[in-house]
């Protein structure tokens, strides 16, 4: 079956001339993802001085023991 490589569906069509009039939902998506996946590098050193500083607790406080 032969495709057409110059097929760009109804969906596409439509949301390439949405963010051309709304440039401000573009700028969105990026403080969106800088909020949610962009984070700064973990020191690994903190993080284990963390993790060697926390307390095991039990799986139900108020048993009493």
């Amino acid at each position: 079956m032969a495709q057409d490589i110059n097929y760009v569906s109804e969906f596409t069509q439509f949301m390439r001339g949405y963010l051309a009039e709304h440039n401000d939902v573009a700028k969105g998506q990026v403080e969106g993802r800088s909020l949610l996946w962009d984070k700064a590098p973990i020191n690994l050193d903190e993080k284990a001085r963390n993790d060697a500083s926390r307390v095991a607790q039990k799986s139900y406080p108020y048993q009493a023991d």
